[in-house]
């Protein structure tokens, strides 16, 4: 008895795999990606990297004007962690 249910069980996670598949791929069809999307835009990317050519303004200052955390700003910005430390 527990050999069939085992048995079920894989042929349920098997069909369950293969539409997540066929669904991730009729998503990327219609042009769309997985994963989450990102905080801080292209512009506000631009407007940061020069904001970092000041060494006067601090990075907690500009992590607040975009309105992220500074660990969210480091992930963006991983040579800012060294600007920090000279």
């Amino acid at each position: 008895m527990f050999n069939f249910l085992g048995t079920i069980a894989e042929y349920f996670l098997d069909l369950n795999r293969e539409r997540t598949i066929e669904g991730l791929k009729a998503a990327a069809a219609r042009g769309r990606r997985g994963g989450r999307r990102r905080k801080i835009s292209e512009e506000d990317l631009a407007m940061t990297r020069a904001l970092l050519k000041d060494t006067n303004i601090p990075v907690a200052q500009i992590a607040k004007r975009l309105d992220v955390s500074r660990a969210t700003f480091y992930a963006y910005f991983p040579k800012a962690r060294t600007r920090n430390l000279s």
